[in-house]
């Protein structure tokens, strides 16, 4: 007998609004840059790439080499990219 497994993939779990300002939430509290440029990553996926993009002005391409941990993008695509999932960078 063999057990199948399958990839975990935590976009496929973050379903609603709530779900998504808590993962970015516990990235950025526990984080570093890194991790929370990728929770990003995974957040837009979850909602859309496609639909965060146009959100954004940029193209799905340009996204997700923004996103891709290989460049580090500036405030103003991180901030726009939040903006875009319906949320708000806050410093408390």
């Amino acid at each position: 007998m063999s057990i199948k497994t399958y990839p975990f993939d935590v976009a496929d779990h973050l379903k609603t609004e709530d779900d998504v300002r808590g993962f970015l939430r516990e990235m950025a509290k526990t984080g570093d840059t890194n991790d929370f440029i990728h929770a990003l990553n995974t957040a837009a996926r979850a909602k859309g790439m496609s639909k965060i993009a146009k959100k954004m002005g940029v193209s799905r391409t340009s996204l997700y080499k923004s996103l891709s941990g290989e460049t580090s993008p500036g405030f103003d695509t991180i901030n726009s990219v939040v903006q875009a999932l319906g949320l708000k960078l806050e410093v408390v």
